[in-house]
Order: structure tokens, then C-alpha cells, then sequence
């Protein structure tokens, strides 16, 4: 079995204040993921396309400087899209997107990978499984791989706003999903009606093996078959949360990898989350998307 992993998604411009101007940090949740599996020491392939302007150029330079894999990637005269940051008194971001004609959501199965050389893992998820026409292209061509998929929705209620609409997509990704993680804060705005615990385990099927769930300073569950496991958050002075659930979607596909989905459970489920949580708790210490590395995480 492969032991590369790939992270379909968009890299993107996170535009971040700072002393009164707007700093350009690389993000997107699937760039950020990409970038926390390389610092963990995997062969992580990054799948998105990739401007050739000069945020382009940016992105290139910083996903390569991590140890990113850009081999499946696309090049594109199409600009970047862009991301214009709002952090609240607690360090945590709001976003407005500037998403037509870039290159980030240009998602064709005439580029993608071989659906049919597939990795250990596939992780996906955030703007590029909303943003047509690549959402769909990107959902087809998913489908077919034959791995574990990871599913990040990362709710993004600015990018479509139609309730119902949104539900539908989560629901058509979960569909051929192995793993599904979501923040409390996106269960409760799918799902109002119902407590989070509720809304996770409805998505426990045959297909759907193990739901994860964040939340913040309260710390991460896990929900399986066989139940629920809990660990609390890791304390920190937290500079800003950008990144953090990236970095936990990052543990999880790291514990497929190490043990095998089937065996997410019980004990070992609940070292994986405390671990995810310590990970998390590093992130949010530091400014922008700037995960830990394995050798910061040895012993946990």
C-alpha cells in the first residue's frame, strides 16, 4: 500500500492585518493540511491549481519550502484567489473571498491524478468542494479513488449562503467519505435544530467509519460505531486560530496512516485526539498557519 497521501483543495491568499496593513500569509485549509502532513514527515502531494502572478509565486515557494509535493498540480495564467482576513478579540478569523475566474478553482479530471494509483489517504474539502464548475469535477473524479477519503467542509456560509444548498453538498461529499471532521461551530450552523453529539452521529453509516469533532478550547471528539471519545483542549495564549483544525485534519489522516482506519477506536482513537489537540494548541500559539512539526510533536 502507498504511503503518500494527497490533499485536494485550494491554496489561497489569506489578506491578515497587521499594524494597520494587510499582510499576505498562504492559506487554505487544504494548503494549511498539505503543509502540517509535510512537516509530519509524509509524502504529502498537494492537488489544486497554482497562478502563475506573483501570490502564485508565493504559494509555490512556501508549500516547496515545506516539503510540499507540487507534482500534481496545475499551472495557471488565471490569478490567485484571495482571502481578505478578519481576526476578532479571541484571535479568531472571519473571511471574505475573492473566488471567479482564479486559478485555485480550476479542477479538470483531464489534470488530475490517476484515480487508479491511489495514495494511503485523500483528504478534501473546504471552498473547493462548494465553488463550481471544479466542485463537481473534483467530486467525480474523487469517487472513483480508491483510498480513505478525509472530509474537511470547513463551512464558508459567505460563499453560498443558500442553507439548504449547503446541506445538500455536505451531504453528497460525506456520502463517500471514510471520515468526516467539522468544527462544532459548522454542525451547529447545518444543523441548528440539533446538539452537535446528535448531527455527528448521524453521519456514522457503513461508508462513514469515524466523525471528528472540534471544539476550540473545549477540545476534539471522536465518533465511531463503537461510540464516543473525548479529550480536552491543550491551554495556550493564543495568538490566532488560523490553521488550527487543519492541523488536527492533519493527526487523523497521520493515525489512518499508523494504524489503520478500522482501528480509530477506543484507546488508540483517544491517543490520536490528544495528540491532534496538542498539535492544534501549537498552531494557535503562532501567527498564521504554522503547524508543528514531527520532531515538536516526538513523545505525544
Amino acid at each position: 500500500m502507498s504511503t503518500s497521501v494527497w490533499v485536494a483543495g485550494e491554496a489561497l491568499i489569506d489578506l491578515i492585518p497587521k499594524n494597520g496593513e494587510r499582510l499576505p500569509i498562504v492559506g487554505g485549509g487544504p494548503a494549511n493540511t498539505a503543509k502540517a502532513l509535510a512537516r509530519l514527515g509524509f509524502d504529502s502531494y498537494f492537488i489544486d491549481g497554482i497562478s502563475t502572478d506573483a501570490y502564485g509565486a508565493q504559494i509555490r515557494s512556501e508549500l516547496l519550502a515545506d516539503g510540499v509535493k507540487l507534482d500534481f498540480t496545475l499551472t495557471s495564467n488565471n490569478p490567485t484567489c484571495l482571502a481578505t482576513v478578519t481576526l476578532d478579540a479571541s484571535g479568531g478569523a472571519s473571511y471574505e473571498f475573492l473566488i471567479d475566474g482564479t486559478a485555485t478553482f480550476e479542477f479538470d479530471e483531464s489534470w488530475l491524478p490517476n484515480p487508479l494509483n491511489p495514495p494511503a489517504v485523500l483528504h478534501v474539502g473546504t471552498l473547493a468542494t462548494i465553488v463550481e464548475p471544479g466542485a463537481t469535477k473534483l467530486f467525480n473524479w474523487a469517487k472513483n479513488v480508491k483510498a480513505p477519503i478525509v472530509y474537511d467542509p470547513n463551512i464558508r456560509s459567505s460563499v453560498v449562503n443558500d442553507h439548504n444548498r449547503y446541506k445538500e453538498i455536505v451531504q453528497k461529499w460525506t456520502s463517500i467519505s471514510s471520515v468526516i471532521k467539522m468544527s462544532e461551530d459548522d454542525l451547529a450552523w447545518l444543523y441548528p435544530e440539533m446538539d452537535f453529539r446528535s448531527s455527528a452521529e448521524n453521519f456514522i453509516t457503513e461508508q462513514t467509519q469515524l466523525v471528528i469533532v472540534t471544539k476550540g478550547e473545549n477540545g476534539i471528539d471522536g465518533f465511531t460505531q463503537d461510540g464516543e471519545v473525548s479529550v480536552p483542549g491543550v491551554k495556550v495564549e493564543v495568538v490566532d486560530t488560523v490553521g488550527a483544525g487543519d492541523t488536527v485534519g492533519a493527526i487523523i489522516v497521520e493515525g489512518i496512516v499508523k494504524y489503520g482506519l478500522a482501528e480509530l477506536v477506543g484507546s488508540t482513537l483517544e491517543k490520536i485526539l490528544q495528540r491532534a489537540a496538542a498539535a492544534a494548541a501549537i498552531t494557535c500559539s503562532r501567527a498564521g498557519a504554522n503547524p508543528p512539526t514531527f520532531q515538536e510533536l516526538e513523545g505525544l
